[in-house]
């Protein structure tokens, strides 16, 4: 597989994950960059008010107190000028912690059709809108997930089925170990 050899030989083929938050709405004010686990904005003489976040990269979990602990949020790549806009009833913010997947580096294949057929997509990063990507149905019917170990390639094997309350839901069904 051409795509995963180049994905193998590449050092880095994820994005790290990013967020800066602001203590002034739309994004004015004092500033904090985090791109990892960070569990007290004091220690990084940042106060804890937070009102406005820009996520540049990843999704995040962030909460109101120091050592990721009170209420969370959980943060997708986008622009949020104020507080109201992630659910929180007030502007403290006091930790947060990037959401990782196994070994942090991942590539998904997503199938239009049944059994990893039909038209295919490859992601390695955010995508928000897969039909500007070239993608150009509106279901995804099988998805595959390599991730990434120090010492291999390993991949879960998801399908996605019809069901009443949904277009699309996913449910695991098959765990595959096998180095590519």
């Amino acid at each position: 597989d051409t795509c995963c050899d180049a994905l193998l030989q590449s050092e880095l083929f994820f994005s790290a994950p990013q967020i800066v938050f602001y203590e002034g709405r739309c994004f004015t004010g004092r500033r904090l960059e985090v791109y990892g686990d960070c569990d007290n904005f004091q220690d990084r003489g940042f106060m804890n008010r937070v009102n406005s976040i820009r996520v540049e990269s990843g999704a995040w979990i962030c909460f109101d107190h120091p050592d990721f602990k009170g209420q969370q949020y959980i943060l997708e790549r986008g622009e949020y000028p104020e507080f109201q806009r992630w659910n929180s009833h007030n502007d403290h913010m006091g930790s947060c912690r990037p959401v990782r997947m196994h070994g942090e580096h991942y590539r998904m294949q997503l199938f239009e059709g049944c059994n990893y057929t039909g038209q295919c997509m490859d992601l390695c990063d955010d995508c928000p809108f897969l039909q500007s990507r070239g993608f150009n149905t509106n279901c995804i019917n099988s998805v595959r997930v390599y991730i990434h170990t120090p010492d291999s390639f390993n991949y879960y094997r998801i399908t996605v089925q019809r069901s009443e309350h949904t277009s699309c839901s996913a449910s695991l069904t098959t765990l595959v170990t096998d180095a590519l």
